[in-house]
């Protein structure tokens, strides 16, 4: 499995399920709002939309203009049965075990029919992302996904974190600025607590690919967060290991104080008194043999004490005291 900031995605989306939803409503189906989400959790790889596309020919051209495969599915009173469902479920399967490399699929619909594909998928070590409408979407597939989106907040703007622009910049300096905060927020809805630099210009880059800072008048990107930092927009720091830029804090968390480093407290060192043991602390008394723990007076301690070995008395023969053999010259004749 890849990092959370490198994840391929495979986007199915159930046209016929979405359209349902849609019903009694003055908006359309904006696929745009969709993929702007998406490419917060990672890169689009495969995108492919199902349904029978003659009843749904105005919204044809937006899907084209966002690279999505339009399968043309016919209807069920030709085939009697939901042939958009099989053949999605088909594609995905055939994705899952080809294609090892894709680790997340985004089924857009809030059919309860692709529960069983929602189960496969992760018993198959794949994470599953639901996207559908609140009022058509089944709770059985919405509890069944790892992560599910609704429609509806796609359009919910932060814009508490957001800071306001000044009017003075250039305009590149401006719409630079603006992508710059709005990845950065992108990520933090994705829980990264620690924004690499280089995890940031990724996400703006996902957002919007032909993004340069060379068109916006900065030689490297870490020239465009240095200019970030001088005009108040966010903090920085430098990591000590790879020496790369960090993002602490932007936005309105400017405002908040920053949260200290935790300062590492010296050890307490416990004062000896002058036989080298803690002040205050009792001294340890080695008693032998004796259960009680009072102090012995020093006869009691002369009696208990064991006599001292007295060395073995010699033994005769010995070669200390052997007496030598007479020589020769003083043997008897």
């Amino acid at each position: 499995m890849m990092p959370d900031g490198d994840r391929s995605l495979a986007v199915f989306i159930d046209f016929e399920n979405l359209a349902l939803g849609f019903q009694g409503r003055r908006e359309r189906f904006d696929i745009a709002r969709v993929l702007e989400r998406l490419v917060e959790k990672g890169k689009i790889v495969a995108k492919k939309a199902y349904a029978d596309w003659s009843r749904f020919l105005p919204y044809t051209a937006p899907l084209h203009e966002a690279a999505i495969e339009l399968v043309e599915i016919p209807r069920r009173a030709q085939s009697g049965k939901n042939s958009a469902d099989i053949r999605l479920c088909v594609d995905a399967m055939d994705l899952a075990y080809s294609k090892e490399h894709i680790d997340t699929f985004v089924v857009v619909s809030g059919d309860s029919d692709f529960s069983p594909l929602v189960s496969k998928l992760k018993e198959n070590g794949k994470h599953v992302i639901g996207l559908g409408m609140q009022e058509s979407t089944s709770e059985l597939l919405r509890d069944n996904c790892d992560e599910f989106i609704y429609y509806e907040d796609l359009g919910t703007k932060h814009t508490t974190m957001a800071p306001t622009l000044s009017s003075q910049l250039p305009e590149t300096k401006r719409k630079a600025f603006a992508l710059l905060l709005e990845s950065m927020l992108a990520l933090r809805r994705e829980n990264k607590e620690v924004l690499w630099s280089s995890m940031v210009k990724d996400t703006m880059k996902r957002k919007k690919p032909s993004f340069n800072e060379n068109y916006h008048g900065y030689r490297t990107f870490s020239e465009l967060l240095e200019d970030a930092q001088r005009e108040g927009l966010l903090e920085l720091e430098t990591d000590k290991r790879s020496r790369t830029y960090v993002v602490t804090r932007f936005g309105s968390e400017m405002t908040s104080p920053a949260a200290a480093p935790p300062s590492a407290k010296a050890p307490v060192r416990r004062r000896r008194s002058a036989r080298g043991r803690p002040a205050g602390e009792k001294p340890r008394r080695m008693l032998v043999g004796i259960p009680s723990s009072q102090p012995r007076s020093a006869s009691e301690a002369m009696k208990s004490e064991p006599p001292e070995a007295s060395p073995p008395p010699s033994q005769a023969g010995s070669p200390q005291e052997r007496p030598e053999p007479p020589s020769d010259m003083e043997k008897p004749s």
